[in-house]
């Protein structure tokens, strides 16, 4: 009894296969990677070509009347504020008696609030000098106007509470002109009316010397506040390094670069669609995985584990042919060349038992045209497969990549092996090679997979797939056929059920 997968089971399957997603991605580390260097590249690049413009740098000490322990910052916030007004920008500008926009002179300084009474000037220049220059006058401008407000702040508070002592003296003589006009009369109530008068002039006159003592600490206090805000730190230029420059930008861009990269291969491999695990081949296809060939390389081992994989390969397709009745044929989607290889080492294996013929239909690189080395299998072009003698073993190669024609793989072989290199393909067209092949009356024998992903550890076999069973029943045929039964009928081949989407295929 087997479990079939059916669309009910298919619920617990998540919208995005995270794994998929990671081999994936790790495939196309080629875009990625380059896509990282070439960050590096123009980071590096722009610290050369586009250096920074000559900038010069002081420090300013502003104390506050309102000066706390706890204040969060808001007073140096204002004066960075009033820094960038046009009133300061055009006094530094009138005593650099330069024709600029102060406007236009705004953009090529700031300020930077360090702590709550230090505020640091940055000011760029067409030269050391000029930026110098400017970062003097601008300082200079900012603690005059600083001052200037302190002083008015001080004088309208003293001018005040002057006044307001004036006002209070004027009080006072109308209280003691009426105590020297008071009556002479004695009694309660005339006592009362005196003792009130000479109570209230008494608080007046202590209220002028408050006043007083008021405006003259306000008056005091002033020159601490001026004397406080100065420059602490005298303009000069800024060194920059080229190499720590250099650095810096490329790490940047090799960061940027590695997160667009990044970006960009994942949504590329979300809206492409193109399987890589083994699993998700076989499921799209309706073929289990029966072998695997890594891509060529340049290392030496990796060439010789390349060429035992390659051996393993034809041994086992080697078995798989003799023990078929039919025609086999090798079709590739995505590595033509990897399967005209396939193709003449299996004919290789194959020779000596009798001779080998192979069909060629691939388009592009046609093996019939190749010149032969001594010992090759003989190859004819798919027009001439028909004129194959029966005593001649045939072996078929072809494609079913877009604008394959699907009426002719037949004649290349009854039954087929797939040869499909990992993400190429979409889902969309694995569905509809399946559905092409099960039209045909053509069974999959197996899927050999190119250039799989070496971390993936996906089970590539349908347990559930009714071509386990056809591939038992030929195999049992072709015994029967070898002990001079007569075949009597032909497996309904288009009975491998083939998925409907991809949901259902996971």
């Amino acid at each position: 009894m087997t479990t079939r997968t059916t669309p009910e089971s298919s619920a617990a399957t998540p919208l995005l296969d995270l794994q998929a997603l990671v081999v994936a991605v790790r495939r196309r580390r080629r875009l990625w990677c380059s896509v990282a260097l070439l960050g590096l590249l123009v980071g590096a690049a722009a610290a050369v070509l586009l250096p920074p413009p000559p900038t010069a740098v002081t420090k300013v000490l502003v104390a506050h009347k309102e000066d706390q322990p706890n204040d969060p910052g808001t007073l140096i916030r204002t004066d960075v504020a009033l820094l960038q007004t046009t009133q300061i920008a055009g006094k530094a500008l009138r005593s650099l008696k330069s024709p600029e926009k102060p406007e236009d002179f705004m953009q090529d300084y700031g300020g930077t609030g360090l702590t709550n009474n230090l505020l640091q000037i940055n000011v760029t220049g067409d030269s050391d000098a000029e930026a110098v220059a400017r970062a003097k006058a601008l300082a200079d401008a900012f603690v005059a106007d600083h001052v200037r407000r302190i002083q008015e702040a001080a004088n309208a508070e003293s001018k005040t509470l002057l006044d307001q002592r004036d006002r209070t003296r004027d009080e006072l003589a109308q209280v003691n002109k009426a105590i020297g006009d008071g009556s002479p009369k004695s009694g309660p109530k005339a006592s009362a009316n005196m003792e009130s008068l000479f109570a209230r002039r008494a608080e007046l006159t202590s209220r002028i010397t408050d006043f007083g003592q008021r405006a003259a600490e306000a008056s005091i206090g002033t020159p601490h506040l001026i004397a406080g805000t100065q420059i602490v730190d005298a303009p000069h230029t800024v060194r920059h390094s080229l190499p720590r420059t250099a650095a810096t930008n490329a790490a940047i861009g090799l960061v940027l670069g590695l997160v667009l990269g990044l970006a960009v291969a994942a949504v590329g491999t979300v809206v492409a669609d193109r399987p890589v695990l083994r699993r998700e081949i076989a499921a799209n296809l309706g073929a289990s995985v029966i072998a695997e060939l890594p891509r060529r390389s340049a290392w030496l081992w990796q060439r010789r584990r390349i060429r035992a994989a390659r051996e393993r390969l034809t041994a086992s397709l080697a078995r798989t042919v003799r023990s078929s009745a039919e025609p086999v044929s090798l079709l590739e989607l995505g590595c033509a060349r990897s399967a005209s290889v396939i193709a003449l080492d299996l004919a290789g294996a194959l020779a000596a038992e009798g001779p080998v013929v192979i069909v060629d239909g691939l388009p592009g690189l046609p093996l019939a045209h190749r010149r032969p080395k001594p010992g090759d299998p003989t190859v004819v072009s798919g027009e001439r497969g028909a004129a194959v003698s029966q005593q001649e073993r045939r072996l078929g190669v072809g494609s079913v990549a877009p604008g394959a024609a699907w009426t002719d793989l037949s004649y290349l072989g009854t039954q087929t092996v797939l040869v499909v290199r990992a993400g190429h393909g979409s889902a969309a067209w694995l569905h509809t090679v399946a559905r092409q092949l099960a039209d045909q009356h053509i069974p999959v024998i197996g899927v050999v997979l190119i250039d799989p992903d070496p971390r993936d550890r996906t089970d590539g076999t349908l347990w559930d797939g009714l071509h386990t069973a056809l591939r038992g029943q030929d195999e049992r045929l072709a015994r029967q056929n070898r002990t001079g039964r007569r075949r009597t009928e032909r497996l309904p081949m288009w009975a491998a059920r083939v998925p409907d989407s991809n949901q259902e295929a996971r």
